[in-house]
């Protein structure tokens, strides 16, 4: 496994106090000065790790983050509206985390001199042509969420064009791991409550559906690379690379409960991507970043933790 450690920086989390910035904070805050910004709008404050420090504010407010921004050296830029959903039903609230804060913080980070790398999301790719999807497929998104990591995607990286400013863009296709939890936290979560709760496990429409699901520790190694490569102004897919159908992760997760739990099938949801597998070979060749935890071995994990 390639991985980047960074060493004695002062490094700024947006959303940190979330699942996937809480898991990069804990990696990083024995070695460098972490700067936690949330607004706990879906994080808490209890993620956040002892060493860290911690800072409530909003990606919206100009005047916080440039405060916050003070003296950093990177930035990583978690903070997000990540309901699909919730992006539907209120899309001009979604454009004003996502995109607009998302211009906030690379406008902070232009006066602080940071390196900013984004959390960018495959959602940008909508319904793809076929699979597995690299980089430069057609980008078609199917919601306010996704046109928003569209946006923050091509901004980061024409921030690095027009003002010399050090940005990475990492598409994150579907994350799981342990903290994952809320009414959005997606299949997993949802198949191991299910089944610690004695089942069924409840898949939406035939559960032909195909995802790439990564570890948050693969995600961790993928932003720690982002923020030493030399590819900047760049954007990369972050997945494993293989795929499973949706009925196969819940018969997966049955047997690793070792429990003859039921699998109902319910009707599918509207827009439900059919077929969703990265081509990761960009970021294996440009950032050295190599997946390293199969998917049964980290849902075995995951259920032992639940246990």
């Amino acid at each position: 496994m390639t991985t980047a450690t960074l060493r004695d920086r002062s490094v700024l989390i947006t959303g940190g106090a979330g699942f996937i910035g809480s898991h990069l904070a804990e990696a990083l805050v024995d070695e460098n000065d972490v700067l936690v910004f949330d607004d706990f709008s879906s994080g808490a404050p209890s993620n956040v790790p002892a060493g860290a420090d911690l800072v409530e504010g909003d990606v919206r407010d100009r005047d916080a983050l440039a405060s916050a921004m003070d003296g950093v050296d990177v930035v990583f830029h978690l903070a997000a509206e990540a309901s699909v959903s919730a992006s539907v039903e209120d899309p001009a609230r979604c454009h004003a985390v996502n995109e607009t804060g998302t211009v906030n913080v690379l406008e902070a980070a232009r006066e602080a001199d940071a390196r900013v790398v984004l959390a960018s999301s495959a959602a940008i790719y909508g319904h793809p042509d076929s699979v597995p999807i690299p980089e430069d497929a057609p980008t078609d998104p199917s919601s306010p969420y996704g046109i928003g990591k569209l946006s923050g995607d091509h901004y980061v990286r024409t921030y690095n064009d027009l003002y010399d400013l050090p940005t990475v863009a990492l598409r994150f296709f579907n994350v799981y791991g342990p903290g994952q939890s809320g009414e959005y936290a997606g299949v997993i979560t949802a198949f191991v409550e299910q089944a610690r709760d004695g089942g069924p496990l409840t898949v939406h429409g035939d559960g032909e559906q195909t995802r790439d699901f990564v570890h948050v520790s693969d995600v961790v190694q993928a932003l720690e690379l982002a923020a030493t490569t030399d590819a900047v102004g760049e954007a990369f897919n972050v997945a494993t690379g293989s795929s499973v159908t949706i009925r196969e992760l819940a018969e997966t997760i049955r047997d690793i409960a070792d429990d003859d739990v039921a699998i109902t099938h319910t009707d599918g949801r509207d827009g439900d991507i059919q077929r969703s597998l990265a081509d990761v070979s960009k970021a294996r060749d440009r950032l050295g970043f190599e997946p390293t935890v199969q998917l049964e071995d980290g849902l075995t994990s995951l259920w032992n933790d639940w246990a």
